[in-house]
This record gives structure tokens, C-alpha cells and sequence, in this order.
């Protein structure tokens, strides 16, 4: 069977807090570690999509609703659905790693880098299916 989970696939979470978010693929384990012995993959979403902007709204009032805000979480592949969209994502992949989930401050940190690179891609205009929130 092809493998079609790979980095930079963009899923939707499907269990558990972020039911319902995209996420994006940073590092995937096909045949698991010894601390988690099934197959899984590093995830790094948008918890809190950004809001609608209009032309007549105020530079500053663009600049708050363009807020993101993410989340990073390790995720078993049977609670993750796949898109046929996929992103860049050079910078995520160098803020989050396995041993970011080691210490509390050290996801701290990497959750701020990935909501910075989101933001910025967002306000690029780049990816504007993965910025939408999903309606069902």
C-alpha cells in the first residue's frame, strides 16, 4: 500500500480537542517509536481560524482579526483525515521536532514560531483554503 501521509500533507484532526482543525504533517513515524508503537505523525494546526476582514475596517482592526492561533500535538494516523492540499513548510519543520514534547517551555516556544509563520503566510494571501474555518 502507497504511503500518502507524508510531511506537508494538510489534514483535518478528526478525534479529541482539535476535532475538526486542519493541521499540516510536519514529521511522520510510519511504524511508530517505542514510546508510541503505532503509526503517528507530528501535527502543527490552527486552533483559532482568523476572522472576516472588509475594506472598510481600520488597518489596526485588519491587524486583530488576523490573528491565528495555533497548536502542535503528536497524532495517531487513524485520527487524521487527509487532504488533497499540502503547504511549505521549511520553517514549521525547523521549530518543531520530536524532542519539542519534552519540556512545557520548549513547546512554548515552538508554538509561537509555528502561529508566527502561520500568521505570515496568511497576511501573504498563500494557502486560503487552510485559513478558512470548517463548515459542518
Amino acid at each position: 500500500m502507497a504511503r500518502f501521509i507524508k510531511g506537508g500533507k494538510v489534514v483535518i484532526v478528526l478525534q479529541g480537542r482539535y476535532a475538526g482543525k486542519k493541521a499540516v504533517i510536519v514529521k511522520n513515524f510510519d511504524e511508530g517509536t517505542k514510546e508510541r508503537p503505532y503509526p503517528h505523525a507530528i501535527v502543527a494546526g490552527i486552533e483559532r481560524y482568523p476572522l472576516k476582514v472588509t475594506k472598510s475596517m481600520t488597518a489596526r482592526k485588519v491587524a486583530a482579526r488576523s490573528h491565528v492561533k495555533s497548536f502542535i500535538k503528536v497524532v495517531n494516523y487513524a485520527h487524521l483525515m487527509p487532504t488533497r492540499y499540502s503547504l511549505e513548510l521549511e520553517e514549521i519543520k525547523s521549530a518543531v521536532s520530536a524532542e519539542t514534547f519534552q519540556e512545557p517551555t520548549q513547546r512554548a516556544v515552538a508554538k509561537k514560531a509555528v502561529r508566527a509563520s502561520l500568521e505570515k503566510r496568511y497576511v501573504a494571501g498563500k494557502n486560503k483554503w487552510f485559513f478558512t474555518k470548517l463548515r459542518f
